[in-house]
């Protein structure tokens, strides 16, 4: 009978053990992606206990405001910025990227006056703690050196020095992308000269049909450049191949923080994608990222735009979506595959 008794408290201790992992479980808040049904060039930054977003609407600076990235859908968010009805920064507002630097917010995005030839880069400031309540103020055109066109400006500081990287033509007319760095001298200065860092070398990364008789017939691209690190390494992170085709990709660069940043010699390229479409899981077209930390500081994540059908293009269909990520044993960056909407998944770790 003793044996009988303690084999049923076993059970019943196994029977309780189960029911309070599959309570906890449930208790784990989850998320699904897209984030939202539209935001193409998604882009956030964490600071003091809040994440804030944007992405490219097109026609203003929209900020978001949230706790949680898996919460954009209900976060507060503002219109911060509406361009004038014409001028050199009136139309085609492109890739907006929030940065908190030296004590004050700055925005950086493209925009041109209607005509695409035109486009550059250009700066708003705000000197509010709160980015959502400050007034924001157009500091000018961030000009990059030999002013020629430039979109997808990123910063990003390394040993107290900030550099800009962005996607840019070698001269006056489109045909090629490339990805460039220079120095700068404050948040909305550039210094000397720039340097190239990539051009669209492999078949992957040249993928760019226009079937427009009103423009070039083919553009090789690398776009929108985005700086991840990982100790002493730092990698650039770029979309490659034209938007509007479903081959649209990540590629990668690797230094260290150690070495000459503007010297092209010091970064080594991937001859593979490093994020890409995924057939099975039906994502397509994912690229234009960044990374965040989750709250509690220990995990990665990255956060792109992709489009949920064949043949979407570079419409408003690029949705966000975000998902963990890992580090392979030689310290690069393993992304995975681009996960499938309607998945659940752990909201970032609070």
């Amino acid at each position: 009978m003793k044996r009988i008794s303690l084999l049923f408290a076993c059970m019943l201790m196994l029977v309780a053990n189960l029911c309070t992992a599959q309570s906890g479980s449930a208790k784990k808040q989850t998320f699904t992606n897209p984030l939202l049904p539209s935001g193409p060039d998604p882009w956030c930054i964490y600071k003091d206990g809040f994440y804030y977003y944007t992405h490219t609407t097109g026609h203003n600076i929209t900020i978001w405001k949230t706790k949680s990235i898996a919460t954009l859908s209900t976060a507060e968010n503002k219109v911060v910025w509406t361009p004038p009805a014409s001028g050199p920064y009136s139309k085609d507002i492109w890739a907006p990227e929030i940065h908190y630097l030296e004590g004050k917010w700055y925005v950086y995005f493209a925009a041109d006056s209607g005509n695409n030839t035109h486009h550059r880069l250009w700066v708003l400031e705000c000197a509010s703690q709160d980015p959502l309540s400050g007034e924001w103020n157009m500091k000018g055109q961030l000009a990059t050196p030999d002013n020629k066109w430039a979109i997808d400006g990123s910063v990003f500081s390394i040993n107290n020095k900030h550099y800009l990287i962005w996607s840019g033509w070698e001269g006056d007319t489109n045909g090629r992308q490339n990805i460039y760095i220079a120095a700068m001298k404050n948040p909305w200065t550039v210094e000397g000269k720039r340097t190239l860092l990539s051009k669209p070398d492999y078949a992957w990364e040249r993928n760019g049909d226009l079937n427009n008789p009103n423009d070039v017939p083919h553009i090789d691209v690398n776009e929108g450049p985005e700086i991840l690190q990982h100790g002493n390494k730092l990698f650039l992170i770029y979309s490659a191949s034209a938007c509007w085709t479903d081959t649209y990709a990540l590629g990668m660069l690797s230094t260290t923080i150690d070495k000459n940043l503007l010297d092209a010699s010091s970064w080594v390229k991937s001859p593979e994608p490093v994020f890409k479409q995924s057939l099975v899981n039906k994502v397509y077209a994912p690229g234009h990222n960044c990374f965040f930390v989750s709250p509690n500081g220990k995990e990665n994540w990255i956060l792109y735009h992709a489009n949920s059908k064949p043949g979407q293009g570079c419409s408003g269909l690029r949705s966000p979506r975000a998902q963990k990520f890992t580090w392979k044993q030689d310290g690069t960056p393993d992304f995975g595959v681009p996960l499938p909407e309607g998945q659940p998944l752990e909201i970032p770790a609070e």
